[in-house]
């Protein structure tokens, strides 16, 4: 008996553009079409029905992928994506990956076993061309993350500005040795305020030295171990710009312990403007992301993928945007 491999084999196609073809999936080439269903007619194949059944399934469930559901700022990203759910009938599944490659593609076959109807991407820890077929068997929304390689639809801000307004904050306020860090795993958002600091560093003539950039740097106990190697250097940095309020807390905290004054001996900067931010002593100053916001529009791009027109909440047409929280620790 043939099955969708020997289709997808005499056709020279791959089995997810096979399953696209049987699904009537959009976007799909007449050509293509006519080669699946020549091979179908050849091979005398008919799909399965109780399978099709399946792949039409409705479950009403989204998966939420999420890396660390301890860090605040994916707790806040959350409770957005559940109040558009709750309100249009819909169930969550949040996923931890804790920024592993392996555990992500196991929640992948969640969409594909049609356990869910879809899947959002709050962190991405594969490369692109790993994961895209699955988005043949579900819609997969990217939610603050994002990848170059990939047309999946997506709600984030710009980065790259977030990183240009935080370090250029620092200069304004007279620093020349201006150090960074992020965390060491895979993130395109990273990557963007990095792109943003250096912008900025180039932009006033200053010296973006290796050796004051940190990609250790994820939570607040990362944070204390930065200024413990700041506190260690013989040519120290006056100011750090951090990609969390949680690592910019920890080298608040550990500063302190240290014997430094914040922001006299090193200004620090934080981001997302979590409840942290006004705890700490002094508070920090950060770069406001609207994380609420930003998981309600994610959510209500996956419903527009999922329901009706008639039935899909509205999409807001206003960008979300990036802005500095001035407070004390700069």
């Amino acid at each position: 008996m043939a099955t969708i491999t020997d289709v997808a084999n005499l056709a020279g196609l791959s089995r997810s553009t096979v399953s696209r073809v049987m699904n009537n999936y959009p976007y799909v080439s007449d050509e293509k079409k006519r080669l699946v269903e020549e091979a179908m007619k050849k091979l005398n194949y008919y799909p399965n029905s109780s399978a099709q059944n399946l792949r039409s399934q409705k479950t009403d469930t989204v998966a939420v992928f999420i890396p660390m559901l301890t860090n605040p700022f994916f707790s806040y990203l959350l409770e957005g994506i559940d109040t558009v759910a709750t309100e249009n009938g819909f169930r969550l599944l949040v996923c931890q990956t804790r920024y592993d490659r392996k555990t992500e593609m196991k929640f992948f076959n969640l969409v594909k076993s049609k356990q869910v109807d879809g899947i959002i991407l709050t962190s991405l820890e594969n490369p692109w061309e790993s994961i895209q077929d699955y988005t043949s068997y579900g819609p997969v929304v990217m939610c603050n993350e994002y990848d170059h390689a990939s047309k999946t639809p997506n709600v984030r801000l710009d980065q790259v500005y977030g990183g240009y307004i935080g370090t250029r904050h620092l200069v304004e306020k007279g620093h020349k040795k201006i150090a960074f860090c992020q965390g060491s795993f895979h993130s395109f958002i990273s990557k963007a305020r990095e792109a943003g600091y250096r912008l900025a560093m180039e932009e006033f003539h200053l010296p973006a030295h290796d050796e004051w950039a940190f990609r250790i740097a994820a939570d607040y106990h990362d944070g204390k171990e930065v200024m413990r190697r700041i506190a260690a250097m013989a040519d120290r940095p006056s100011a750090i710009f951090t990609g969390s309020d949680q690592v910019a807390a920890g080298i608040v905290y550990e500063a302190k312990q240290l014997g430094f004054r914040v922001p006299e001996d090193l200004a620090v900067i934080g981001f997302d403007d979590q409840p942290i931010a006004e705890m700490t002593l002094p508070q920090l100053t950060t770069i406001r992301q609207p994380s609420h916001e930003i998981g309600e529009r994610a959510m209500k791009l996956m419903l527009n993928l999922l329901l009706p027109p008639e039935e899909a909440p509205d999409l807001p047409e206003n960008p979300l945007q990036l802005e500095i929280v001035e407070r004390a620790s700069t």
